[in-house]
């Protein structure tokens, strides 16, 4: 199976539960896998045949950036959902991380993420 990964998306966005997080907002980081059959492509240097990658960060970035809700875990499930249906023939699965570097929790850490994986397989 092939894959395009598109790495360390960052974004500022309003979601959260507490009240902070949503007048404020806050930075966030997604990673995203597409698993795409990308042999063709590779034969043929035709994009036609893979999944432009302009294409799928403007998707992510309407996402992040757009509607707030109160958990990531809803911010990775409509990327997910998005990434399926806008790509569909061509994705046939998709893993989504979304990381928080900065909740507003007491402690010492690097971020807060969710990690899913969803797909057609």
């Amino acid at each position: 199976m092939d894959f395009i990964h598109l790495h360390d998306m960052e974004f500022y966005g309003y979601h959260g539960v507490l009240p902070e997080e949503t007048k404020i907002g806050q930075r966030f980081r997604v990673n995203l896998s597409l698993a795409v059959d990308l042999a063709g492509a590779g034969r043929t240097d035709d994009l036609e045949l893979t999944v432009n990658y302009a294409e799928a960060y403007t998707l992510v970035r309407d996402i992040v950036e757009g509607q707030p809700v109160k958990l990531i875990e809803t911010v990775a499930e409509r990327i997910a959902k998005a990434v399926l249906g806008g790509f569909a023939g061509k994705v046939s699965g998709c893993r989504v991380r979304v990381l928080k570097p900065d909740p507003p929790i007491p402690g010492h850490y690097r971020a807060v993420e969710v990690d899913i994986t969803r797909g057609r397989f």
